[in-house]
């Protein structure tokens, strides 16, 4: 008969055990309420130990935040394949799927949480913002993009954000919609500024020249023609 020891884990192996155990319970109560007994437990050890790793809940809390904007700003991520209205919508379904299982973190990480107004924590969600713009400009394949694609683009993202977090408390509107509605937001966006600039209209009708017609943008453009149309008498 034999028994099972465990296995002492190297000091990268436990730092990274910390954040992932700091990270779960974070992803269902707000950062503020945990208290480092709880992470402490949840991990199998002694809280003098994870002293021994991170000075204080400070330093996990932003090295968790890491690894959360990391895996955040990878959801803007995905296959350069199909139109742009589909893609994004793909990217709103992986970045509501962050948002749905990690509500509390999401919102420490846009809020700052304890670390409000902390430069480690503004850098990271400064990274997640600009990782998610220049994935939608290479969804758009443009590299130089005019003055207003970058203002669509950029209040777009905040728009996502702000967005996400009102839809946490509560989710009073269906995921799905909202996912789409925001793909919607997107177009409607573009279409504004690209009336007011030559250069953004080629952009857009280059990037719409793939979209099918059961895509989101087309089904933008039917429910726009609905809401202009007179109601029936």
């Amino acid at each position: 008969m034999t028994t099972g020891v465990r296995r002492r884990m190297g000091v990268e192996e436990r730092r990274q055990q910390l954040i992932g155990v700091a990270l779960e319970l974070f992803s269902r109560r707000s950062p503020d309420e945990v208290s480092i007994d709880e992470i402490a437990a949840a991990a199998g050890i002694s809280r003098p130990l994870v002293y021994h790793y991170f000075p204080g809940k400070l330093s996990l809390y932003e090295a968790a935040l890491q690894r959360a904007s990391d895996d955040l700003a990878g959801r803007f991520v995905v296959p350069e394949e199909g139109a742009l209205g589909s893609r994004l919508l793909r990217v709103m379904r992986r970045f509501f799927d962050f948002v749905d299982d990690h509500g509390p973190g999401f919102a420490a990480l846009m809020r700052g949480g304890p670390a409000v107004g902390s430069s480690t924590t503004n850098a990271l969600v400064d990274g997640v913002r600009q990782a998610a713009y220049v994935q939608i400009l290479s969804h758009m394949k443009v590299e130089n993009p005019p003055a207003r694609l970058e203002l669509v683009i950029r209040s777009w993202i905040s728009l996502v954000e702000s967005t996400a977090l009102i839809w946490l408390d509560g989710r009073r509107i269906p995921r799905a919609e909202l996912e789409r509605q925001l793909v919607h937001d997107f177009g409607a966006l573009a279409a504004v500024s690209a009336a007011y600039d030559e250069e953004l209209s080629e952009l857009l009708r280059e990037a719409l020249k793939s979209e099918p017609g059961d895509g989101p943008f087309s089904d933008l453009v039917v429910r726009l023609i609905a809401l202009a149309s007179p109601p029936a008498s």
